[in-house]
């Protein structure tokens, strides 16, 4: 499964899952990654370590 926000691979057991009401699923690895997205409303593309992260 991979993170929602960065596209890093994330642990088994690991993460967090977030459910809007809509019914839109989210996966993210970190606390960082789910603040970006859900509180700040970032884009990925924009924030130069999500990018640097999904390359490798």
């Amino acid at each position: 499964m991979r993170c929602s926000f960065c596209k890093r691979e994330i642990e088994p057991g690991t993460g967090k899952m977030f459910v809007r009401n809509d019914g839109t699923v989210f996966y993210f690895c970190s606390s960082k990654c789910e603040k970006n997205q859900i509180k700040l409303r970032r884009k990925a593309r924009k924030v130069k370590w999500a990018r640097k992260a999904a390359k490798s």
